[in-house]
């Protein structure tokens, strides 16, 4: 079953409002079983929407359009689909009673532009909308059902769980989809590729996998089609099995866990605590780590020592070994890291130090040399690393491969 969206708006097109609108419905349809064929923005005019409804491909059966049902002059919606359908606004009192309740939740009386919004197509289903003035309206022409709702987020949102997504259910032939993310860390998606071609050429055809590369980590999608529910479920986890075997360590967790969860549930289990010393990271790596709620249980604190002065002072940086290797070098983040455990008494610390650029870099630690270390009960072990020039990656990069070093760590201690 396949469907379009289209999102109505100028403020979309000038980049002054971002379409989340798109991105949401697009899972949700996802889920239940509809491709999504296209995603238009087009203008709020007259002809842009008759144009994007003419241009509609032959196969679509869903269309969700958003955008363009307010009180104002510039919210042409509503009258264009009516026009183009052939129908005429008639006055639906049981919507103008709701926009009333609304006012007098607020003290206000409704405008007489909101009362034009209580005027809706004769052929149309009427969605209610709960969470505001402008009701959805569904149209269903030619086998096809054609929905416009508001474009307000939690509005439309609210439609489309309530109202839209039943109908589809009910009146639109579909099949299941069900996918499973395998999550990676410290691998490139080409040595990825290379790994399992072997297995991506065995899938069946009933299953498909899809390369989703952050900074630092790569997710592999497997999505798994077809009419019997339970029988692709099984299809799908058997060969997640397999994809997670023939990879390894390299597999931190599935769907959506983060290497972060998954380090706090380690340390938790063991009774471990954390500290990180970071200069080039700037602090992202403790960021990380407490946006788990629970951390405190085992996270202690950080410095952030991106001057020298800082990092001799508050990490006990040996001032002849900084000035003799610099600031990115094995020598001193090790000693960072085995400050912060000492500062803090951690069981385990984790220490950045690099070149996170754009400039700053020379012939011999160019842009993106980013030196790791981890300091535990047993060891303290220092990696280098060249990530590239784009600042703000380098700093993710570096955070992933700290967290993935202290995963490492935590399995085998």
């Amino acid at each position: 079953m396949q469907a379009e969206i289209i999102t109505i708006g100028d403020e979309i097109l000038i980049g002054q409002v971002v379409d989340t609108n798109s991105a949401w419905m697009g899972q949700q349809l996802n889920l239940i079983g509809i491709d999504v064929l296209r995603i238009s923005s087009i203008s709020d005019t007259k002809e842009a929407i008759t144009d994007a409804l003419d241009a509609l491909y032959p196969e679509t059966k869903l269309v969700l359009i958003t955008g363009g049902l307010g009180p104002t002059k510039d919210d042409v919606t509503k009258n264009t689909l009516c026009d183009y359908y052939n129908m005429k606004l008639i006055y639906q009192p049981e919507i103008y009673a709701h926009i009333e309740k609304l006012f007098a939740a607020l003290d206000r009386v409704p405008a007489a532009a909101n009362k034009e919004q209580a005027m809706l197509p004769d052929g149309c289903r009427i969605l209610p909308n709960y969470m505001g003035t402008a009701a959805g309206m569904l149209f269903n022409k030619n086998e096809r059902l054609i929905v416009s709702m508001p474009g307000v987020p939690y509005e439309m949102k609210h439609i489309m769980e309530e109202q839209v997504l039943p109908i589809a259910i009910k009146e639109l032939i579909r099949q299941h989809i069900v996918h499973k993310t395998v999550l990676t860390v410290g691998v490139p998606e080409s040595e990825l590729a290379e790994r399992i071609s072997y297995f991506e050429n065995g899938l069946p055809i009933h299953i498909k996998l899809a390369y989703l590369p952050r900074p630092g980590m790569v997710r592999l999608r497997l999505s798994a089609r077809g009419k019997d529910k339970e029988s692709i479920e099984r299809d799908l986890a058997e060969k997640v099995s397999l994809l997670q075997t023939i990879l390894g360590d390299v597999v931190y967790g599935t769907d959506t866990e983060t290497l972060e969860q998954i380090i706090g549930g380690l340390l938790n289990i063991k009774k471990h605590t954390l500290s990180t010393a970071e200069s080039c990271t700037g602090g992202y790596i403790a960021h990380k780590i407490t946006s788990v709620s629970g951390s405190s249980a085992y996270f202690l604190g950080s410095v952030v020592a991106y001057a020298n002065e800082v990092k001799i002072s508050s990490l006990q940086v040996d001032k002849q070994v900084l000035e003799s290797n610099g600031a990115v070098s094995e020598q001193v983040v090790k000693q960072m890291a085995e400050g912060a455990r000492k500062n803090f008494n951690s069981t385990w610390a984790l220490a950045t130090s690099g070149i996170a650029g754009p400039d700053g870099g020379t012939k011999e630690k160019p842009v993106g040399t980013v030196w790791i270390a981890l300091a535990g009960p047993t060891i303290t072990a220092a990696k280098k690393f060249q990530f590239g020039t784009h600042r703000d990656r380098n700093i993710k990069k570096s955070a992933f491969a700290a967290l993935d070093m202290l995963r490492a760590a935590l399995i085998k201690s």
